[in-house]
C-alpha cells in the first residue's frame, strides 16, 4: 500500500490507553527474569493460539510476582516504551486483587503507582491506571472493584474497565459497577465488540454509561451503531495488531479502521499486550500509515483523539494537542 506520510510518528505526541500492565512485559525482560528466577517459560516471539496466548501471560505473571523489585522494572520499563514511541500518557488496564503474592491490594497498588509515577517523572510521560473487572467474574464482584476503584480516584485510578471475552456475559450485567465508578467521576472504559458483535459495542455505551471502550472494531458491521457512536462521540482504542493475530481480521489491509474513521467513529490506536503481539503504540501508527494508508492528518486526529479522551490532565492534554498541530506544519 502507498505511504501517505513521511513525518516521524515517534515525534508525534500521543497518549496510550489501551495497554494490559500484565501483556506489556518485554520479551527480553521474560528472559532475563526467566533465567533469574529459574521459571520455564514460552518463547513469547512464537504465538499461534488462545493457549499460547494464557501460557505467556501467565509466565509474565509469575516472573513480576516472584519478587516486588520485579513489578518495578516492568511497570518502569511500559513506561519507558511509551516515551520512546512519543507516548505522553500512558493508562494501563491493571487490578491489584489478582497480585495477591506481592500483598494485599493497597501493598500492590501502591507499588505499582509509586514506581509508575517515578518513571513518568523521569521520562516525561504521564501515569495513571484504568481498573480492571473481569467480564468472567460475577457482576458483585465488579461492584467490590468498582468501590475499591472509587477510593483511588483522583490518586492514580482514572477509570473502571472490564476485559476478558466479551461473549460470556452481557455488557448491561455490569451496570451498577459501572454505575459505581461514574458517580466517583471515573471514566467507563470497558472492552466490548472484539469477540463479540456491534449490539455490545451499543450496550456498552447505553447500558454502562462509556464513553471510550476497548476495542469496539466490530461496531463496523452496523451502520447503525456507528452512526450512534459518532452522535454521541464515543471514542474507541482500536489495536490492530491485535486484532490480526487474534483472528478478528483477516489482514491489516481489511481492518475496519479506516471505515470507522470515515463513518465519523473518533479512534485512537493501543498496542494491547506487546509481550504476546511483539508491537509498540509507535508500532500501530506505523502499521496504519503502511498498510492501511493512513495520511498524516489522519494519523495527527488519532493522537488528538487519544489526548482528547485520555483521563490525563488538562495542561498535559494542552501540550500534547500544541505539540500534534507543531508536527503537522510544513517543513521548510
Amino acid at each position: 500500500m502507498r505511504h501517505t506520510g513521511d513525518r516521524d510518528l515517534r515525534l508525534l505526541p500521543k497518549a496510550e490507553l489501551h495497554i494490559h500492565l500484565l501483556g506489556a512485559m518485554r520479551q527480553t525482560t521474560m528472559a532475563e527474569l526467566a533465567v533469574a528466577e529459574g521459571i520455564e517459560t514460552p518463547d513469547p516471539r512464537v504465538f499461534g493460539s488462545f493457549t499460547e496466548f494464557q501460557r505467556l501471560f501467565q509466565a509474565a505473571f509469575d516472573l513480576c510476582t516472584a519478587r516486588p523489585e520485579n513489578m518495578r522494572r516492568m511497570v518502569r520499563e511500559i513506561v519507558a516504551d511509551v516515551a520512546a514511541d512519543g507516548g505522553v500518557w500512558v493508562q494501563g488496564h491493571f487490578n491489584p486483587h489478582v497480585f495477591s503474592p506481592l500483598g494485599e491490594p493497597d501493598e500492590v497498588m501502591e507499588l505499582v503507582l509509586s514506581e509508575g509515577f517515578a518513571a513518568g517523572s523521569e521520562y516525561g510521560v504521564g501515569f495513571g491506571l484504568t481498573m480492571a473487572a473481569s467480564r468472567h467474574g460475577t457482576p458483585e464482584a465488579a461492584e467490590d472493584l468498582a468501590r475499591y476503584a472509587a477510593r483511588y480516584a483522583g490518586r492514580g485510578v482514572h477509570a473502571l474497565g472490564m476485559t476478558g471475552n466479551d461473549t460470556v456475559a452481557p455488557a448491561a450485567a455490569y451496570a451498577k459497577a459501572f454505575a459505581i465508578a461514574r458517580e466517583a467521576g471515573l471514566t467507563a472504559a470497558p472492552h466490548a465488540g472484539e469477540l463479540s458483535g456491534p449490539d455490545d459495542v451499543r450496550s456498552a455505551a447505553e447500558d454502562l454509561g462509556a464513553t471510550r471502550i476497548a476495542h469496539g472494531v466490530r461496531a463496523a458491521e452496523d451502520p447503525a451503531v456507528l452512526e450512534f457512536l459518532a452522535a454521541r462521540g464515543v471514542s474507541l482504542d482500536v489495536c490492530p495488531t491485535s486484532n490480526l493475530l487474534l483472528g478478528i481480521v483477516p489482514s491489516l489491509a481489511e481492518h475496519p479502521l479506516p471505515a470507522l474513521l470515515a463513518a465519523g467513529v473518533r479512534c485512537s490506536l493501543g498496542s494491547d499486550d506487546p509481550l504476546m503481539f511483539g508491537v509498540g503504540l509507535y508500532d500501530e501508527y506505523s502499521r496504519a500509515r503502511t498498510e492501511m494508508g493512513l495520511s498524516d492528518e489522519q494519523l495527527a486526529d488519532i493522537a488528538r483523539t487519544s489526548l482528547e479522551t485520555s483521563d490525563a490532565p488538562a495542561e498535559l492534554i494542552a501540550t500534547g494537542l500544541a505539540g500534534v498541530e507543531s508536527w503537522l506544519q510544513p517543513r521548510g
